[in-house]
């Protein structure tokens, strides 16, 4: 794979004339990670996978955000993995960014379903399910990889997999937005079999969140496009394309996008299960 910095622009190693100021911070209730942080000397890779490397955005920390793990991921053409995942109690979403990501969601290796995820694309993969994942064209692919450990609850199955593209659903309005604040939802609210939402969230320039947002979901938030003003508890926090937001539960949240683009992130929560009465602990593990 071709050494090269996703979203830089100063290269792959930063010079050492450069300043140690940056808008990279962890706080006891948030941590921002810029783009420019994503440079080739932080890379990590993992076993099965050919030809990728990744970035660790996030990962399960006690006292901190402790239900999912999410990675933005580069493919080099050819490469990919027949055996992606590890844990079989890990669920995930794929959301592609650039280039394209054949996926192949079936019982047994080399008998299932072939879908080839365009920019836009995104699939679930339920917990347990056999997946391979490729990249058959001839420019990298990257695309994020948001994994949980499935909460499985008694009489409630399990989700099924599936694949869409954003392009195919029709955005929600926040009621009295007129449109201004909307969010695409891949999967119904009110199904209980899910026990997380990946969403796109997406503001015209003049947007707000108009009030300080505090709940028991932990997110993670990776900027697609635009640049905003993000309110994380105490601070107002300036955010662009490529930089990701890490919340854990019950941190203050806000934003207004001053334009001059729209501002769009993907958007990961954790819902529709009791909250764990273990400290570290969660139902079903």
């Amino acid at each position: 794979m071709t050494e090269r910095t996703y979203w830089a622009t100063h290269g792959g190693h930063p010079p050492q004339t450069d300043l140690l100021t940056d808008r990279a911070m962890f706080r006891e209730a948030y941590a921002v990670i810029p783009r420019g942080t994503q440079r080739d000397i932080v890379t990590s890779y993992l076993p099965f996978w050919e030809d990728t490397r990744l970035w660790v955005l996030a990962r399960p920390m006690t006292g901190f955000a402790e239900t999912f793990s999410q990675y933005l991921v580069e493919v080099a053409p050819g490469g990919g993995s027949e055996k992606p995942e590890d844990d079989p109690s890990a669920e995930a979403v794929l959301f592609v960014m650039e280039g394209s990501l054949e996926v192949t969601l079936g019982d047994e290796p080399g008998d299932g379903d072939t879908h080839v995820l365009a920019p836009g694309g995104y699939a679930f993969i339920a917990p347990g399910e056999t997946w391979t994942a490729h990249n058959r064209g001839s420019e990298d692919t990257r695309f994020m990889w948001i994994r949980k450990r499935y909460q499985r609850v008694a009489g409630v199955p399990k989700p099924e997999p599936f694949v869409t593209n954003e392009q195919d659903i029709e955005p929600t309005p926040m009621p009295g937005t007129e449109g201004r604040w909307a969010t695409t939802r891949f999967v119904d609210q009110k199904d209980l079999r899910h026990d997380m939402h990946v969403t796109i969230v997406t503001f015209l320039p003049g947007g707000i969140i108009p009030f300080a947002e505090t709940h028991v979901m932990e997110h993670g938030l990776y900027v697609l496009e635009g640049q905003a003003v993000y309110r994380l508890n105490e601070d107002w926090v300036e955010v662009q394309e490529g930089d990701f937001m890490w919340l854990r539960a019950f941190c203050p949240q806000a934003c207004y996008d001053g334009g001059p683009k729209p501002f769009r992130y993907l958007l990961y929560k954790d819902v529709n299960r009791h909250a764990p009465l273990s400290l570290g602990g969660h139902a079903g593990r």
